[in-house]
């Protein structure tokens, strides 16, 4: 049996540094790997009703469990939660790569926890990669749902991947995702839009926090989105002179979360009004490229270009 842990990482007293040199030492960092906490993953799952668990298998593809305590923070979650959530199978795969992730060493492995049995295997020739023919084959032959934080770096192949499975999946991934090119189609399709909360700390190879801009994203279904009464829909002519402007081409910016409902034409948002839930509120993008306005000749930061569906 594998060895728990409860603790994930020391605490700033416990390490004998405070948070400002912890800092320090995350801008200097320049792995864009990050791993995420315990804490955050428990703040999130908890959040979806525990059915959607019951008799599935749960594929953890980006994750290490390890004898030792150095156990990702999904693999702990699952291993702790397995016969509460009533999970059917827990697969766990660690990559083989350059950055030895969690201190497991170079060979890729798959783990199993099936009821009490828990396995490790070392096949040939396995990276332990997401897209490794041995990962893929998990992946659409046993998998029902995806639950890991992927690579930033190779975020964009894992995202077609993941999706082209038609597989249920909660992950962490960059906030600005929903205005790049590369992931805009998924959103503006419904096949994947925020999760509940963002994820602002990480712990880099060396376990020292680091800040990186992450949030969830899921495929699931969130009703009543917490989230929603941030956004402030409501007749142009009722938002605040300083949260609504004009650009050079003429398009509409709007701020803080400021929705015009009574407005025709396309508007650009923060990406911040997308991750709290318009696109269920009868909203959709048009066009799946950041747009970027102009102010007498100034760049602004991206944005995206929305419109209110018509009934």
């Amino acid at each position: 049996m594998a060895q728990i842990t409860k603790k994930t990482a020391l605490t700033l007293e416990e390490r004998g540094v405070s948070r400002k040199e912890l800092l320090q030492k995350a801008q200097k960092t320049n792995n864009d790997e990050f791993y995420t906490r315990y804490e955050d993953v428990e703040k999130e799952l908890s959040m979806y009703p525990k059915r959607i668990w019951k008799d599935k298998v749960v594929f953890c593809n980006c994750d290490a469990v390890d004898d030792d305590g150095r156990t990702s923070a999904f693999a702990l979650y699952f291993l702790r939660k397995f016969e509460e959530l009533g999970i059917k199978k827990l697969i766990c795969t660690h990559y083989a790569g350059q950055v030895d992730l969690f201190n497991q060493g170079p060979r890729g492995y798959v783990f199993t926890k099936t009821g009490y049995r828990e396995s490790k295997e070392f096949p040939q020739n396995y990276t332990g990669s997401f897209d490794d023919p041995l990962s893929l084959k998990i992946l659409h032959e046993e998998a029902d749902i995806v639950c890991t934080n992927p690579p930033f770096s190779r975020a964009r192949d894992y995202w077609r991947i993941l999706i082209e499975s038609r597989k249920k999946f909660i992950i962490i991934s960059n906030i600005t995702n929903v205005k790049n090119q590369p992931y805009m189609s998924y959103f503006e399709g419904g096949k994947v839009w925020a999760g509940y909360n963002e994820v602002d700390w990480f712990l880099n190879p060396k376990r020292e926090l680091t800040r990186a801009a992450g949030h969830w994203y899921t495929n699931f279904p969130i009703r009543n989105r917490p989230k929603h009464k941030l956004l402030k829909i409501m007749p142009l002519k009722n938002i605040p002179e300083k949260y609504k402007k004009y650009d050079d081409s003429k398009v509409l910016l709007v701020d803080n979360c400021h929705i015009p409902n009574d407005y025709k034409k396309p508007f650009a948002v923060s990406v911040r009004s997308i991750l709290n839930g318009l696109l269920e509120k009868g909203y959709k993008l048009i066009e799946h490229k950041e747009y970027v306005p102009y102010m007498n000749g100034k760049r602004c930061f991206g944005r995206v270009l929305v419109r209110k569906v018509s009934k």
